[in-house]
Parts: C-alpha cells; structure tokens; sequence
C-alpha cells in the first residue's frame, strides 16, 4: 500500500471514529447478476442476467467516488463475463484508478482467464476441498486451480463461504492458499442464511469450531486475510450491523452494507467477516485496529 493511501485511510478512521461519521469509505458496483454457475449458498445469480452497459457503470463509480468511497469492489454474478464492446473488465479497473479509488478489487468465482494484473486484490471463491466445492458450485474446481496457477500476477485472494458442506476443509483452504502458486492470502465468510438456503447457516457451536480452525492455521504461518480478534463477535453475532462504511450500488440504486440490508433478520445472522470487523474498526475497537494495519498493509 502507497504511503499516501495509507495516510488517508489513516485519516478518515480517526475521524469516523471521534465523530463517529457515517461516511462510506468501501462501495461495491455490480456489474451484472449473470453468472455461468448455480451455486447452492448463492441467492443472487441470474435473477434477471442483465449485463449492466459502461455508461452505467461508469456514472456509479462517479456516483461512489463523489459519496467519499475510496476502496472499490467490483462484483457480479460473474465479473469477467462483463463487457460492452471493446471495453472489459480489465477496463473498468483500470479507469477507476485513475479517476482515484485508491484501493480496486473484483470478486470472480475463478472459472476465466485470470488476466487482471491492474487490480489489488482479486477476490476468488474456492469452497473447499475439490469434492466439496464442486458439490456446491458444480464440476469446476480443476480448471479454478488451473486458472490461479496461470494468472498473470500474484494477487488472488481465495475467498471461501463455510456452509454446512464445506465446514470440514477450513483446512484445506488454508492449505491451497499457502502453496499455490499467485494466491496471497484466504478470507473467510460464514454463510449468511437468505431464505431460501437457510438449511447451509452453521451453528453458534459449528462457527466456534471452524474459528478454531482458523486461528491455528494463522499461528502455523497460513495467509489469512481475517482479523483474529473479530472471531467472537462473528460466533455471538454480536457485532453491530449493518456497516455504514460499506455501501453497494445495483442498476442505480445504493444500499448500506449489502444487497441483503432489506431481508428482515437478516442482518442479526449476518456472516460476513469483513462487517464485523469494519464495524468494529470504526466503533474503535483498539484491537482491531492495529490487528487490520498489520494484515492489510501484509496483504495489499
């Protein structure tokens, strides 16, 4: 991380903590909800399979960049099947750099091309071992290993929703990201139970486990984009939610924290790893606080 991103992030949590601000400093643009896989935790591909046009795209990334965003997400549905003519993914990240994000990440669930050097981190599914991820996202665990090994920079990051099919391979993971070859870290999410796949949300007890799980694994050298220090928090789901520093933009329309704001209850399950400790970052937990500027600025 460049030492003026790092000063001004510095910045705005100094004062998002003593004023307690509400400003967002993360936003997410979905590109579009299409998605060439059906994964069973999943409750937002293909619901309309609409590829969002760059002229659109580009007026929410103004529209996050005015709000204060400086750290940008890109997600789908499946962001590399994004494209308006000539213009890619690749373009996009490339164009929000220099409008000024300071930070520009895109999740993907690995099955293209890795060609993204541009980004700071790309965030890739991988669930499990290969039988339990192909369980749940279909028969495409050896081309994801094949794509990671073939990418054009190191700056995967595997990102890995633990569900009730896949608690079991924490490991795994944690393993598959220590000795592949363009992978710099893990992070972890627990399932966050939407309606209609509630049967895969894990237990007080099965959360408990599988951050044990976790925690070892960091003491034995594995990269692991997560902060120890949030694990209880995300065990009691006693962190407060949603997050205002995160908001998301869809078709034009700005939700704070996530798509899954408006599911009633939702947010008392909420399994997202990177909420806990954004809010807990910026209630001023001083824990969390020196725990992510040693692991962010490791890992970005």
């Amino acid at each position: 991380m460049k030492l003026s991103s790092f000063l001004y992030f510095a910045g705005f949590g100094v004062k998002t903590v003593l004023f307690r601000r509400k400003k967002p400093i993360l936003g997410t643009v979905i590109l579009t909800d299409k998605c060439n896989l059906k994964c069973k935790h999943c409750s937002v591909n293909n619901i309309t399979a609409v590829v969002h046009p760059y002229s659109q795209i580009k007026r929410e990334m103004q529209t996050l960049y005015d709000m204060g965003v400086r750290i940008l997400f890109f997600c789908g549905g499946e962001t590399f099947l994004w494209r308006d003519g000539d213009i890619t993914l690749r373009d996009l990240v490339v164009e929000a750099k220099e409008m000024g994000f300071l930070i520009v990440n895109t999740v993907t669930n690995g099955t293209y091309p890795i060609d993204l050097p541009e980004a700071d981190l790309i965030l890739l599914s991988l669930d499990g071992d290969r039988e339990r991820h192909n369980a749940i996202r279909g028969n495409c665990y050896d081309t994801i290993i094949e794509n990671i090994k073939n990418a054009t920079a190191d700056n995967i990051c595997l990102y890995m929703a633990i569900n009730q099919i896949n608690k079991d391979t924490v490991k795994d993971v944690c393993f598959t990201a220590r000795d592949t070859k363009n992978i710099r870290a893990v992070s972890f999410n627990f399932h966050t139970p939407y309606p209609d796949t509630r049967e895969l949300a894990l237990s007080k007890e099965e959360k408990a486990d599988c951050c044990r799980v976790i925690s070892q694994m960091m003491k034995e050298g594995a990269p692991v984009f997560n902060l120890k220090s949030a694990f209880k928090h995300l065990i009691n789901n006693s962190f407060p939610t949603p997050c205002h520093q995160c908001v998301v933009i869809e078709n034009g329309k700005i939700s704070t924290c996530g798509r899954c704001i408006e599911v009633e209850g939702l947010c008392n399950e909420c399994g997202y790893f990177f909420v806990a400790e954004y809010t807990l970052l910026f209630r001023g937990n001083v824990k969390i606080i020196f725990e992510m500027l040693r692991t962010y600025l490791k890992y970005i």
